[in-house]
């Protein structure tokens, strides 16, 4: 899986797992992507910066150099949406 790929994985579940902390399979799989993040890809520290109308700003440190991604809001907060408007999701 590819860095950007694991990045956005992980702002979905984490925006879930926020949302949602009693939701015991979002946090499983949010607890998933960091292990990727980590073990996979050798990240030290990622994190959501910012956040704006337009995207979520995500740093991260990689052997000591700190970078960043966007992603687009909208995109990112799909998947709670499509979670929340499901009614077996929500009983």
């Amino acid at each position: 899986m590819k860095l950007r790929d694991a990045l956005y994985n992980w702002l979905q579940m984490k925006i879930v797992s926020d949302a949602r902390p009693d939701d015991g399979a979002a946090v499983e799989t949010r607890d998933f992507f960091v292990t990727i993040l980590t073990e996979d890809h050798k990240l030290s520290r990622f994190t959501v910066y910012e956040t704006t109308d337009r995207y979520y700003v995500v740093h991260y440190e990689l052997e000591g150099r700190t970078s960043t991604e966007k992603f687009d809001r909208e995109l990112a907060e799909q998947l709670l949406n499509d979670i929340e408007s499901n009614p077996k999701y929500n009983e």
